[in-house]
């Protein structure tokens, strides 16, 4: 059941200023186990538990969307094995998790390549999105076999296949036109992406989509990341002002998602 104004107000958190969009890079599962004296598959097992612990603390703040950086396109070039157990993990999940994410009206989707998915895995994750598609509530969008650069490509391609066909004038492109080609396309830009196990960059994640997110990096391992851990980087969240390139206004907050002007650099 989602909080109430007076539950999230007892957890420190401000009702009405959380971000409605946060995207988490989740990094840090092999060093977890290896600190361990364990393979680093077990620590992409213990990662499904904060995967779950986080899935259900955003429903219950009612965030419209939870996009979670799972599988990159450069993953592959990790050992076949451990690629295996990411796959299986992934199917194990999405079959699980599915009565939860219906009890809790969640819609489920996914963003990337996933038609390189392999069949069982892929017949999986699409029962899950068909079972969930009239939910209305948060959105949990997972990023599979996903990279930012891929996207843009992908995006750059079909507006370019328009062009030629006639469907649309060059001229009249715009960073719209680019948004509505992106796998995100009818999705809001991350107000917040998080990134575990003090890594400083962005692994080619939402590369578009994240121009003016705020960032939050934490040295917690992913294995690790609990409630609390998420409701840190929101109280943070909130204590950040947001002028999306203008200047700080007087008597004023700056306004969520503004549009971004070139005078405003």
């Amino acid at each position: 059941m989602p909080y109430t104004a007076d539950e999230i107000s007892a957890l420190g958190l401000t009702p009405g200023q959380l971000p409605r969009h946060v995207a988490i890079i989740m990094d840090g599962n092999g060093r977890w186990a290896q600190r361990r004296g364990l393979p680093r598959v077990e620590g992409h097992r213990r990662g499904v538990t904060s995967v779950r612990a986080v899935v259900e603390e955003c429903a219950r703040l009612e965030l419209d969307q939870l996009t979670l950086y799972c599988l990159s396109s450069e993953n592959w070039k990790r050992p076949q094995m451990e690629l295996e157990l990411l796959l299986n993990l992934l199917q194990r999940y999405v079959v699980a998790e599915r009565d939860e994410i219906m009890r809790q009206n969640i819609r489920f989707c996914t963003i990337g390549r996933t038609s390189e998915l392999n069949r069982r895995v892929l017949q999986e994750v699409q029962k899950t999105i068909e079972l969930s598609r009239n939910n209305d509530g948060m959105r949990l969008c997972l990023a599979l076999n996903y990279g930012g650069r891929g996207e843009i490509v992908d995006a750059v391609r079909e507006i370019a296949h328009a062009v030629r066909d006639g469907r649309l004038d060059p001229d009249q492109i715009t960073e719209s036109t680019v948004s509505e080609h992106l796998y995100t396309a009818g999705m809001s830009d991350p107000d917040l992406v998080i990134r575990t196990a003090s890594e400083m960059r962005v692994s080619n994640f939402l590369l578009w989509q994240i121009s003016y997110a705020e960032l939050f990096v934490t040295p917690t391992l992913w294995p690790e990341f609990r409630e609390q851990h998420l409701r840190d980087a929101f109280k943070e969240y909130t204590q950040r002002e947001r002028r999306f390139g203008g200047l700080k206004q007087s008597g004023r907050k700056a306004v969520r998602n503004a549009p971004v002007q070139a005078d405003d650099l």
